[in-house]
């Protein structure tokens, strides 16, 4: 696995911290990239307008990602200036260590 460090790109926040992800090397793709970075940030990636590798290279295509080493910082640019309206709230059987069976036992 590749481990990233990923965030959404939010120069008013105080706090933006980096998250990090782990992509399978045999699938290091742009697509798949953003397909994971989304699903762990809570992003629509309809809503990303680039992927940027810090401190100021856009990543563009597959060659791009496949050069990534680990621990590489990244942002996700954003499309639209109300970022308040791109966060969907996860359900609770998206959120990491939901345990889908201990849910439907009763007492």
């Amino acid at each position: 696995e590749l481990v990233l460090k990923v965030r959404i790109q939010t120069p008013n926040l105080k706090e933006n911290d980096f998250i990090e992800i782990e992509l399978d090397r045999q699938e290091l793709t742009y697509k798949e990239l953003l397909r994971v970075s989304c699903r762990e940030l809570g992003v629509n990636p309809e809503h990303i307008q680039k992927i940027r590798k810090l401190p100021n290279t856009m990543l563009r295509k597959d060659k791009d990602v496949a050069r990534l080493q680990d621990f590489q910082e990244l942002e996700l640019v954003l499309t639209v200036s109300d970022k308040n309206l791109l966060f969907r709230v996860p359900t609770l059987s998206e959120q990491s260590g939901y345990n889908k069976k201990a849910s439907e036992l009763t007492y």
